[in-house]
């Protein structure tokens, strides 16, 4: 399989840009029309009821339906809202708006753009079927005409000739009566264009403005502070804009709670089930402090399920943040400041000890930097009121450092203090070059670097305490006896837990990061370099490739197989074994759901990445090819995966004997099988070898396995007690199974022996070598107890002398004479008659 998903990435990387050219071109070749055809005078009745019952259909449809009936209220709502903005500030008061504003405006006019866009699709949805009728009453008029002109010039029935006449005129009367919905809809399709040519002026005025005010950050935009004369001067323009700023926001907030777009009502009932289930959570948690018996839990997360209302003011307020991106800007503050409360409430001890004052410091300067606004009308209070929020920073900051030179808050304990104290010491330097150029002049870097200080440093307080939320409530949840029964739980509950709560502050920092170059209006810039990189096209010949379709690409591959894989393990561990299923079903139903997933998760990051499903037919073609040069036995084998899961002959846990390798089937994959040999080896067999070759399964239909005992008893034993005494042993040998009984068996006579056979038989396969070992002891016992003897081979030798002349005949040297070879036989006991001159015979 991995084979497989190597060629087909490569491939499809190669493939791009042909696959996308050959979409271009099929979307710019016009469709040739079809050419009008004379109807002939047998299909002119069938033909001519037909066509006069669709112009009725048509004519009925266009009098009663009025498509425009909802699209054009919503159409002059976005045109409301785009005058508005128009009307508000001239292109060029937009340079003299706050950037906060700018960035207001701009989401406003976003939200237009996506609201003009959902109008749109609707539009044409409610075009299409008129404009398909319109184009099939042309071309069924084209074929009547064309039928009349040929009728002019040969002897046609009159009545055919009138039937044809009506039809004609049925079918443009119907054309007749589509106009006038038609025409309404070109109409307002005019409108439709006019206001998306507002839109598009309407945002690149707000991004000019904010470019403006980006490069005016490295200008001088006010004369020194010991040079400022005038300065009691309120500006009249300054008032009149705050009071259309916050006119513009409340429409806004008006027409974004109205359009009930993005995540709102997600959002809303989230909400509305989270209070209830931490309200139960509070009542379970002060039921279990009553209990002596009963493990507390740690003191962040008493704090946090103590406190419901505050947990879920806070958990409402970031879910704001996170489930409504393209909210107003005047929600987004507003529910950071609803969070303030709840973020000095939930902050536990070991942040306090970590902080110190600092969190009571940083929403204390939040809640200051915002009331700024209300000295804006005033140039010289506002600038003064940013050097002194800057002076009280920047004194704190000093204050917290010194403080944290004995540790008294553990202010530089440990890589967080360390992390802490950098960052303090980054804010001081920050702050430091805020006042600097409030006072040479540059009051706009000034009011930035001041407020992306003070704006950052409260808002990690904000994940902080969030990211806090989350891991207690994590804990809350891995600790219900519910859960913990899970068999995800049981195996990684722990690592799960870490590794969820080790996310959930990656994607903090990764906001907070986001955030604060946001705020520092280095985000922008950063976001166009980092696309311009991403979506830059390397070509080579015909091969284009750009980095953001390899890594949209890569990263859909990754996730595809960490879903499959997660499925996989839930269904083979927690899912399926609930069910009653036969054996080995559960397996191929887990190993064929991973890879299901795993192919439509591939195809899902081919469309992700801009691939057209249909468009890689071809590529399916070359990768057959590459399978029929090279990939035969790829194939085979994944073939052979595929009959193993649905015939099943081995399920993983039968013992198997495959080309010499006895052990139990582990796994079962598509390509290979991987057998546990019992010397401890992992043995992995290709699964053809499974279909072409014998297999010995041991356990296919159940777990029997017959023991096989062989013995002899010495000759003169009472046959019938030998046999009765072995099977009654047999019998009450733990492990044999009593159906079917043992068996004794008289085999024969052999060469010192009678010899026996018992056949039993044990349900348990694992342990069939330690029941005949235990079988084999109690055979020996017993039969030494009755005196029975079992004998062993015996061998007897018989010794004669031969004179010279025999031994000189025979060929033995005097040396040998006197031993010559002895005469007895090596297989059991056996006796001999002596020579005449012979001395005698011994045996042994």
């Amino acid at each position: 399989m991995r084979v497989l998903l190597a060629c087909l990435a490569c491939l499809v990387l190669s493939m791009a840009n042909a696959a996308k050219a050959q979409d271009v071109t099929t979307l710019l070749s016009p469709s040739k029309p079809k050419a009008p055809e004379a109807i002939t005078l047998a299909d002119i009745p069938g033909r001519a009821d037909a066509d006069e019952r669709y112009a009725e259909e048509v004519s009925l449809r266009a009098a009663r339906a009025d498509p425009l009936g909802r699209l054009v209220p919503r159409l002059a709502t976005i045109e409301k809202s785009v005058a508005e903005k128009n009307g508000l500030f001239a292109y060029g008061e937009l340079r003299t708006l706050p950037v906060l504003r700018l960035e207001s405006m701009e989401r406003h006019w976003k939200f237009d753009a996506r609201q003009y866009a959902r109008w749109r699709g609707d539009m044409q949805a409610s075009v299409a079927p008129y404009a398909q009728d319109a184009a099939e009453l042309a071309l069924r008029r084209a074929d009547w005409e064309l039928t009349r002109q040929g009728m002019a010039a040969d002897g046609t029935p009159d009545a055919l000739r009138s039937r044809v006449e009506g039809v004609s005129a049925r079918l443009q009367a119907a054309e007749q009566a589509l106009s006038t919905p038609l025409a309404g809809q070109i109409r307002l399709g005019q409108r439709a264009n006019l206001l998306a040519a507002r839109i598009q002026a309407g945002q690149q005025a707000v991004d000019d403005a904010i470019a403006y005010a980006d490069r005016r950050l490295f200008r001088l935009d006010a004369p020194p502070l010991w040079r400022v004369q005038d300065r009691t001067v309120l500006r009249q323009d300054v008032a009149d804009s705050l009071k259309r700023e916050v006119q513009q926001e409340n429409s806004f907030v008006a027409q974004y709670a109205a359009a009930d777009v993005g995540n709102q009502r997600l959002l809303h009932v989230l909400q509305l089930l989270l209070l209830p289930v931490l309200l139960w959570i509070a009542w379970r948690h002060r039921r279990r402090r009553l209990d002596p018996t009963a493990v507390l839990a740690t003191e962040a997360e008493s704090r946090v399920v103590g406190r419901p209302f505050s947990t879920w003011l806070l958990l409402s307020m970031i879910g704001v943040l996170v489930f409504e991106p393209n909210a107003p800007l005047f929600l987004h503050q507003l529910a950071m400041l609803v969070a303030l409360i709840p973020v000095l409430r939930l902050m536990p001890q070991q942040g306090r000890r970590l902080l110190g004052p600092w969190p009571y410091l940083a929403t204390t300067f939040y809640l200051l930097q915002h009331l700024a606004v209300l000295l804006m009308a005033s140039d010289y209070l506002y600038r003064l009121y940013y050097l002194a929020l800057s002076l009280l920073a920047l004194a704190a900051t000093g204050w917290l450092l010194w403080r944290s030179r004995g540790e008294r808050y553990a202010g530089v304990a440990g890589r967080a203090g360390q992390l802490v104290h950098g960052l303090a010491w980054g804010g001081v330097a920050i702050l430091s070059a805020a006042i600097v150029a409030n006072v040479l002049g540059n009051v706009s870097l000034a009011e930035m670097l001041t407020a992306g200080i003070i704006e950052s440093g409260y808002f990690a307080l904000v994940l902080y305490a969030a990211v806090t939320v989350l891991e207690a409530l994590l804990r809350r949840l891995g600790a219900r006896p519910e859960v913990r029964r899970l068999w995800l739980m049981r195996r990684h509950g722990g690592d799960l837990l870490d590794t969820l709560a080790r996310w959930a502050r990656v994607a903090a920092v990764i906001g907070w990061i986001a955030y604060t170059m946001t705020r520092f209006r280095i985000f922008r810039p950063v976001y166009d370099t980092a696309r311009a990189i991403v979506t830059h096209r390397f070509e080579y010949g015909e091969l284009s490739i750009s980095l953001g379709h390899v890594l949209v690409f890569s990263i859909g591959v990754v996730l595809a197989v960490w879903v499959a894989r997660t499925l996989r393990a839930l269904l083979r561990e927690e899912v399926l074994p609930r069910m009653s299923l036969p054996r080995g079903v559960d397996n191929s139903v887990a190993s064929l759901s991973y890879y299901v997933l795993l192919l439509v998760g591939l195809l899902a990051a081919l469309s992700a990445a801009g691939f057209k499903i249909g468009q890689l037919a071809f590529m399916f073609g070359a990768l057959g090819v590459g399978i029929g040069l090279g990939l035969q036995d790829v194939v085979r084998n994944f073939v052979s995966g595929l009959i193993l899961m649905f015939e099943r002959p081995v399920k993983p846990g039968d013992a198997v004997d495959i080309g010499g390798t006895a052990g139990r089937i582990r796994t079962i994959g598509m390509r290979a099988t991987t057998v546990r040999s019992y010397d401890g080896a992992d043995v992995v067999v290709p699964n053809g070898m499974l279909l072409s070759d014998k297999v010995t399964n041991w356990t296919l239909v159940d777990q029997n396995r017959r023991v096989d005992v062989d013995l002899g008893v010495a000759y003169g034993s009472d046959v019938t007690r030998v046999m009765q005494l072995l099977q009654e042993t047999t019998r009450t040998t733990p492990g044999i199974a009593d159906d079917p009984a043992p068996a004794v068996l008289f085999t024969g006579f052999g060469a010192s022996s009678l010899d026996f056979a018992i056949r039993a038989w044990t349900r348990r396969f694992d342990d069939w070598g330690t029941t005949r070992s235990d079988l084999m002891t109690r055979l020996y016992a017993a039969l030494t107890e009755a005196g029975i003897e079992i004998p062993f081979p015996q061998q007897d030798l018989h010794l004669r002398t031969v004179d010279e002349r025999a031994a000189a005949r025979l060929g033995w040297s005097r040396a040998g004479a006197s031993q010559p070879p002895s005469e007895g036989s090596g297989g059991g006991s056996g006796s001999g008659e002596p020579a005449p001159d012979s001395p005698g015979s011994g045996g042994s």
